[in-house]
């Protein structure tokens, strides 16, 4: 990738902000030399000839004549005007297709700026536009070209861009005629062919399906050869990898032509014919069928392209579902991904050059979608950036049937982007060829500079939301002006034509042929077999779950590897109270040493990343870890400088990439899901600061990671770190919402997780890194300690982490030696786990067995029967937790558990009583709730089964 161009010096002395306090003086100095100070004055005089040599910006090679050069304001207006034209030429310019725009009279209207005619002429273009081209010899033409560039079918808005060297390579472009179109004779007839495709392709859908959804392009056909032109630049210049994320609106045309879906399977997916025997036999393009399956309008599609002699150029679009603009983050994720070499210790080496994403919104959805705003903030964080992407405005001025008055309170739908900085062009998509220079000037500033681009595509929309909708109904005056208007293949035939490139002849063979084209893929498709539908089946190897693996490791590389984790660089220097926490992990391989939360977890990472397997962590404090139990980014305490332990293991065959991420969690968690599904041998892991901060993430997990698999055949193993435990510290800082995700759990879609063991953790994450590669590969959704981080009754023996494996079921050490005498079981999971554990010392427990759930789904109901089956006399079994009877696991595993007890036993239930919020605010009560709960499972006959 080019090497963004660093800040030129335009005044000898001053750099960055300074520079613009200058330029500020020397308008000053301009309009009168004695208003500065002295000394700044005699520096203007000075240095005017480098400010010529360095600044573009103002020309004096061509000497101020006449009047003017005894009238410094004169020349600041003549500034102010060129300024005011192209900070404010995209008000009048011609980018609507519905309407005419006028100018307004302030861009000839010289006497309001203190000019005349005269005045203008007098001046060298130089002054006005620096980067006229040739043909332009006064001021009045110059002015008159401004005018010509900035309010055209492109209007550019690049003002809010604070770097300078950014602001005049824009400025430049658009002023040297980067944005009028060139284009030969050739690509203008191929440019006309591709539009025919476009239409007809839809022509064709309206006539032969009759009244189905296909959400059509139509209005803004020149998206398809914008993306053709995008996609082009960027194989020329050697990116791998381009990753689309796009709407309904178009999607289908976009498949067709820009990812090659051939037009049989689009067509088969109408008739509800068999359309996987139509896949490309070389296998050029990868289509995933889950087994549910999704509407045709929301599926993606995965395609290798050749490019002349260059090896493969994979190009993907991806799946997404109604909620439009959260696809997004996912195609950021995996954009990083494709970017990101994983193959060596330390961080994952990141090159923007091999993989690009585009991004096509709605006009509707960018400003009104929340998941942009922190999709786009993503675009410059070190763990986050993807080198630029180009976002397209699919601008039909309308939602739905809201028109853009009642939809945003900003001028643009792309005004959200100026916070971020991005460049912003507006294009009228009756000009295809106007939306080609739109395309290039967008990756050229994405090479140049590494930075998001955002393209504003207007059009209008030909039909309503769908093609079963009337727009008349509600939108009446606008679809009178869309009903009276040409397509763009119309317009654009009728130019070539006048301007003698495009006979009439050569239009219809362009139009027979594709028309054969379409008419033959039809006839391709296999009818419909009547009768022969059934509910899909799941995939055999989905629906045998995990299979059982060991993950346990020899003891002589744990103690290795726990020696190298306490091994800092020379000269590093550790906070000192962190230093002596840290130090203490040295004794825990020694005799009766013992391995907490932290390290189990650490040990984990590092056994996984010997074994060439990648890992990435990311989260709100992942680095510190939000209680601080973690600390896998130390800072020297003198000099600030981060060093990571796990970055300098010996025996590391793979990168360990750790990142604090923003104050963000749908965006994220779509950003790690796509990152995991891209790279489906790194072992991705998002952690929420709190479990129940995953609630701002719903959409992700309903959409994408709970139904991925089942409805595109997208497979992910993505971690999910949900701090979960109820310690008083008041409803939104409690629960992880486990009741949510057993919610969404079937067909084996994800593993429900509550663990009471450090020794456990080890062995999942250990298990999940295992099976990343396998077809069994599921996401892991985890419900992790709090306050028990630290609890000795967690941490784990180290020969518990040498031998054996993740066990779905833990009995409660010390109870249940003597089957006969039970009489009760309780079943319990997490954290209220280990407070019965903590209350049974000096009890007479003799009666009682406590058995810990520990992976709540899949249940274990095989191994519940047989557990349970132990017991000759047991009377009762109880369902102990600390959530409220309405969350935690307790629906769903009350079934459960009850075809699982022995000699038609109930299950009975101890916890909070319904609730609408998930926790008390007051401690004290909860300590008290608390401790009613642990009694009444330790206690004979101490349920209060049906609490409301």
């Amino acid at each position: 990738m080019k090497k963004p161009v660093t800040e030129h010096t335009e005044w000898p002395g001053f750099h960055g902000a300074n520079q613009g306090y200058v330029e500020e003086l020397y308008e000053q100095f301009l309009q009168n030399p004695n208003a500065v100070d002295p000394e700044m004055k005699a520096y203007f005089e000075q240095n005017q000839h480098n400010r010529k040599a360095t600044n573009p910006a103002v020309d004096f090679s061509t000497p101020v004549t006449g009047n003017m050069s005894e009238n410094p304001a004169k020349i600041a207006a003549v500034l102010r005007y060129a300024d005011y034209i192209r900070s404010n030429g995209h008000l009048s310019a011609k980018i609507h297709p519905l309407s005419s725009g006028s100018l307004d009279n302030q861009w000839d209207d010289f006497e309001m700026w203190g000019l005349t005619e005269e005045d203008l002429n007098s001046v060298p273009v130089g002054l006005v536009c620096p980067s006229a081209p040739p043909n332009i010899k006064t001021g009045k033409e110059a002015f008159q070209y401004l005018k010509k560039v900035y309010t055209n079918t492109i209007a550019t808005e690049f003002e809010h861009i604070s770097q300078l060297d950014e602001k005049e390579w824009l400025r430049n472009k658009v002023e040297s005629g980067a944005l009028i179109p060139q284009i030969k004779n050739e690509k203008k007839i191929g440019l006309y062919e591709r539009l025919a495709e476009i239409e007809n392709f839809e022509t064709f859908l309206h006539r032969t399906f009759v009244g189905q959804k296909r959400f059509s392009i139509e209005g803004l056909d020149s998206m398809v050869p914008l993306l053709d032109e995008v996609i082009a630049s960027a194989v020329h210049n050697d990116v791998e990898t381009i990753n689309i994320g796009m709407a309904h609106r178009g999607r289908l045309n976009v498949l067709a032509h820009v990812l090659g879906k051939p037009y049989e399977m689009i067509f088969a997916e109408f008739q509800h014919a068999p359309n996987k025997e139509l896949v490309p036999s070389e296998g050029s393009i990868g289509i995933n069928f889950g087994w549910t399956g999704d509407v045709k309008y929301h599926l993606g599609i995965d395609r290798k392209i050749k490019s002349g002699t260059t090896a493969n150029i994979r190009l993907t679009l991806a799946n997404n579902p109604s909620h439009l603009e959260f696809a997004g983050a996912v195609v950021e994720g995996f954009t990083r991904a494709a970017q990101d070499d994983r193959g060596l210790r330390g961080y994952a080496k990141y090159d923007p050059v091999k993989a690009m994403a585009i991004l096509i919104h709605g006009d509707a959805a960018f400003p009104g979608q929340g998941i942009v705003a922190e999709t786009l903030n993503l675009s410059r964080l070190p763990g986050y950036k993807t080198g630029g992407t180009i976002h397209i405005i699919s601008n039909n001025t309308i939602g739905f049937t809201t028109e853009s008055i009642d939809s945003r309170s900003t001028r643009y739908a792309s005004d959200l982007a100026k916070g971020y900085e991005i460049p912003i062009i507006h294009v009228n998509a009756d000009d295809p060829e106007a939306c080609l220079m739109a395309a290039r000037l967008s990756f050229e500033y994405r090479s140049r500079f590494g930075k998001d681009f955002l393209i504003d595509l207007i059009g209008y929309r030909r039909f309503g939301h769908n093609e079963m909708d009337e727009p008349m109904t509600t939108n009446p005056e606008m679809y009178k002006l869309v009903h009276n208007h040409p397509t763009v293949k119309e317009l654009y035939g009728k130019k070539l034509k006048a301007q003698g490139v495009l006979s009439e002849k050569k239009r219809e063979e362009i139009e027979e042929n594709i028309n054969s084209i379409l008419k033959s893929a039809n006839e391709k498709v296999p009818k419909a077999e009547k009768g022969r539908e059934k509910e899909p089946d799941i995939p055999e190897v989905v629906e045998m779950g995990i299979p059982r693996i060991k993950t346990g490791v020899p003891a002589n590389i744990l103690k290795k590897i726990n020696s190298e984790l306490l091994t800092w660089p020379e000269g590093f220097t550790v906070f000192s109270k962190l230093a002596k926490i840290l130090q203490r992990r040295q004794d825990a391989f020694s005799e009766n040493g013992k391995i907490d939360w932290g390290l189990a977890e650490t040990l984990a990472f590092s056994t996984i990343l010997q074994e060439g397997i990648p890992v990435r962590l990311t989260g709100q404090d992942s680095e510190r870890g939000t209680f601080a139990q973690r600390n896998l980014v130390l800072h020297d305490s003198n000099t600030g400088a981060q060093f990571s332990p796990l970055h300098t293991l010996p025996d590391a065959k793979a990168s360990f990439s750790i990142h604090n991420s923003p104050l963000s969690e749908a965006a994220v968690v779509g950003f790690e899901y796509g990152y995991n599904v891209f790279a489906p041998e790194t072992l991705v892991l998002w952690e929420a600061q709190y479990g129940d901060f995953a609630n701002a993430a719903q959409v992700l997990f309903d959409q994408f990671v709970a139904a991925g698999r089942a409805k595109w055949g997208q497979k992910s193993g993505l971690v999910i770190l949900l701090p979960h435990g109820y310690e008083g510290q008041g409803p939104e800082h409690s629960s992880g919402r486990v009741e949510r995700f057993l919610t969404l759990a079937a067909e084996n879609n994800w593993t429900v997780a509550n663990l009471s063991s450090a020794a456990q953790y080890f062995h999942i994450l250990r298990r999940q890194a295992k099976i990343l590669k396998q077809e069994s590969v599921r996401p892991l959704v985890l419900m992790t300690p709090k306050s028990l981080l630290r609890n000795p009754l967690v941490a784990a023996d180290p020969a518990q982490l040498t031998e054996g494996s993740f066990e779905p079921i833990l009995e409660q050490p010390g109870l249940g030696s003597n089957p006969e005498q039970i009489e009760r079981i309780v079943l319990c999971s997490g954290k209220v786990s280990i407070d019965i554990a903590e209350q049974l010392d000096g009890k007479d427990s003799d009666w009682l067995h406590v058995l810990r759930i520990e992976e709540i789904y899949p249940f274990p109901l095989d191994e519940l029967k047989e557990r349970l089956a132990q017991y000759p006399n047991l009377k009762e079994i109880v369902w102990v937790q600390e959530e409220p009877k309405n969350m935690g696991a307790w629906t769903f595993v009350e079934p459960r558990i009850n075809e699982a007890a022995p000699n038609g036993i109930k299950v009975a239930y101890i916890g909070r009583r319904r609730r609408s919020s998930p926790a008390e605010g007051d401690p004290n009560i909860h300590k008290l709730e608390q401790a009613r709960i642990v009694h009444e499972a330790l206690s004979k006959g101490g349920n209060e089964d049906g609490r409301n």
